[in-house]
């Protein structure tokens, strides 16, 4: 397969995510900020941050090293055993559920039961539908070993519609209902999930004629539930192994991902409804870097790692591969300091009124409006390291990975210090700044690999992080018109204002756009050659 080849696909592959994902995040978007109207920012907090974490925990210590473990041994093997490993998640999802449920009831702040009522009934049927997840595991290593992409990205989006479509009718029909409504919509949603996976199975395995078969290695629905194998093993020990070990590996990553939910959790640093504005806030604003920035990074991940010899200088390898890379390269990070900017920009004059639009006067007031426009910088350093980091964990080697995440678990380390101490001193914000300066350091590792990477071969890539004067110009311009425009127009002036204050920022906004347009012809002639490709029909399992 040949580069552009490679380029293409990787383009599509890209493009084709972000679509699918814009269509689902829309109808989800909808309905989340109908349901926003009808609560308290309190109830907010418990449900989206201390009761998901206790869920997401409670299935990271049941399954993530099991997935990880049971994924990298290829379709070749003895899936009796494997399913069977799999299988041990839910005794231990049981066994996490019950301890943390503990955890959460006994040693935790209790939210005051006039704000936020039965909480103890949500910690339940939190960990439960925990546990009920897990029953559908070996059905879903099954179908990421085979590539059933389709079937996962149905039975995910169906599951999650489902559940905002049952909580908006409890939460409009039976607002007393407090944290009910929220349990039950979490416990539909993953017995609709795995439901999903089971009937699938089921008609699968019951359909003689499906080619599909051929693949499987299995050949009836009972034959994934638990077994004896044939040698009398009822697990494979090399995998079951491989999962303690990735179990040591993952633990910490755990605790730093999920580590701005554990610091508010455990250390009281906000109170529940800072908690809820916060968390709001951020699942808003990184929707644009879950749209966008994530597709392109994964595929581009691809398209580098097939390019690129691993841990082999520039100078040693074929040169038309390197000038390839490179000039993909540079056009990627010229896409994403131009997207990161332009949010960053425009967001800063619009994020009050993207909050009013979204949530009401919960958001739009208070704390909100500053951490949008605090998050907006941060979605321009996340725009950044994305494509930095897809470019470098690629060329890297393996000794430089290993040496590379030893001084990110120091830094993710030191962040989450840094988020303490920083949100003791300016409240929620002090999250983003952490993660701003976490970012930073990130950045600017990458950018010293490529800088080394390049050092001996005619290529620049690290060049397109410059802008022309014009293009600088525009930005700034734009950003103080909008300022302004927000102070006079926007938000208590009405719906006229506010209209008008829309068309002040479309107008900035293509201006800038068309100064881009103008200015920045490679980066146009990539997007040209490369996302308006001719799309072949693939077919997905």
């Amino acid at each position: 397969m040949g580069n552009q080849e490679v380029l293409g696909q990787a383009a599509r592959l890209a493009s084709s995510g972000l679509l699918l994902q814009v269509l689902f995040r829309l109808i989800t978007f909808v309905l989340n900020a109908f349901i926003l109207r009808f609560l308290s920012k309190e109830i907010v907090g418990v449900v989206n941050v201390r009761l998901t974490l206790l869920y997401s925990t409670t299935l990271f210590l049941a399954r993530e090293a099991f997935r990880r473990a049971c994924l990298s041994g290829g379709t070749q093997r003895d899936w009796s055993q494997t399913l069977n490993l799999l299988w041990l998640t839910v005794p231990l999802g049981v066994f996490w559920s019950l301890f943390l449920g503990w955890i959460w009831l006994q040693l935790l702040e209790v939210p005051d039961p006039n704000v936020v009522p039965h909480y103890a009934t949500g910690v339940v049927l939190f960990g439960l539908s925990a546990v009920v997840e897990l029953l559908g595991e070996p059905f879903w290593v099954l179908a990421q070993a085979h590539m059933f992409v389709k079937l996962k990205v149905i039975a995910e989006s169906l599951s999650v519609i489902l559940k905002s479509v049952l909580t908006a009718f409890l939460v409009l029909w039976l607002p007393h209902w407090g944290l009910y409504i929220f349990s039950l919509a979490q416990l539909f949603y993953t017995t609709v999930l795995v439901l999903c996976y089971v009937i699938y199975f089921t008609r699968l395995l019951g359909s003689p004629e499906s080619t599909k078969l051929q693949t499987l290695p299995v050949s009836r629905i009972t034959d994934l539930l638990p077994n004896i194998t044939r040698n009398g093993a009822f697990i494979n020990w090399k995998e079951a192994k491989l999962t303690w070990s990735f179990f040591k590996q993952s633990f910490l990553k755990q605790i730093l991902t999920e580590g701005e939910r554990y610091v508010m959790t455990f250390l009281n640093v906000l109170n529940f409804g800072d908690q809820g504005v916060y968390d709001i806030v951020n699942n808003l604003g990184s929707l644009v870097a879950r749209l966008i920035f994530q597709p392109i990074e994964e595929s581009f991940y691809i398209f580098f790692a097939k390019v690129l010899e691993r841990g082999k200088d520039a100078t040693l390898q074929k040169q038309e591969d390197v000038a390839v890379a490179a000039a993909v390269l540079e056009s990627l990070l010229k896409l994403a300091l131009l997207a990161g900017l332009t949010i960053t920009v425009f967001g800063f004059a619009y994020s009050q009124l993207a909050l009013d639009i979204y949530g009401g006067a919960m958001l739009s007031s208070g704390s909100g409006p500053v951490l949008l426009r605090s998050y907006c910088l941060y979605v321009l350093l996340l725009a950044i390291n994305g494509v930095t980091e897809c470019f470098t964990f690629a060329a890297m080697s393996k000794e430089e990975v290993d040496r590379y995440n030893f001084v990110m678990l120091a830094l993710s380390s030191s962040f989450l210090v840094l988020s303490y101490l920083l949100t003791r001193w300016c409240g929620s914000v002090g999250f983003i700044l952490a993660n701003c300066f976490n970012m930073g350091i990130r950045i600017t590792q990458s950018l010293c690999f490529i800088h080394r990477y390049y050092r001996r071969s005619p290529h620049r890539p690290l060049a397109s992080l410059r802008l022309s004067p014009v293009l600088l110009g525009t930005f700034a311009l734009s950003g103080g018109v909008t300022a302004v425009s927000e102070v006079f127009l926007c938000c208590e002036q009405g719906w006229p204002a506010r209209l008008a204050h829309i068309a002040v920022g479309a107008f900035c906004l293509g201006a800038t756009l068309g100064t881009a347009f103008l200015t920045e012809t490679k980066l146009i002639h990539f997007l040209r050659t490369q996302l308006g490709v001719p799309r072949r029909t693939d077919k997905m399992t």
